[in-house]
C-alpha cells in the first residue's frame, strides 16, 4: 500500500482502522492469557481470585431501618454505611443517635 497516494480523509480512516485493530488484538490477547491462567489455576484447585488474594464479596442481607428523620419519617437509615445528611445535621445540632431511633 502506497501511503503517499492516499488522500487526507483516506489516511485518517486508515489511522482509525489501525487503532481499532490494535485495540481488538490487545483485547483478544488479554482474554487468551486470562483463559490460560484460569486453566492453570483450576488444574491446581484454585481460582484466580484465590491466587491473587482477593477476598470474595459478601452480600449483606437487607436490614430494617433503625433510625428515622424526626422532620420527615420517610427518611430512614439502617445504621450501616455512610451517615445520611439528615443524621449528620442532627448530630451537629447536639442530638444523639438514640434520639433518632425508630
Amino acid at each position: 500500500m502506497d501511503l503517499h497516494r492516499l488522500s487526507l480523509d483516506e489516511l485518517k480512516k486508515l489511522q482509525k482502522d489501525v487503532i481499532k485493530a490494535i485495540d481488538s488484538f490487545e483485547d483478544r490477547a488479554r482474554k487468551a492469557a486470562l483463559a490460560d491462567v484460569d486453566a492453570i489455576a483450576r488444574q491446581h484447585g484454585f481460582t484466580i481470585d484465590q491466587l491473587l488474594g482477593k477476598a470474595s464479596v459478601k452480600i449483606r442481607k437487607p436490614v430494617a431501618p433503625k433510625y428515622a428523620n424526626p422532620a420527615d419519617t420517610s427518611q430512614t437509615w439502617t445504621g450501616r454505611g455512610r451517615k445520611p445528611g439528615w443524621v449528620v445535621a442532627a448530630l451537629e445540632e447536639g442530638k444523639s443517635l438514640d434520639d433518632l431511633e425508630i
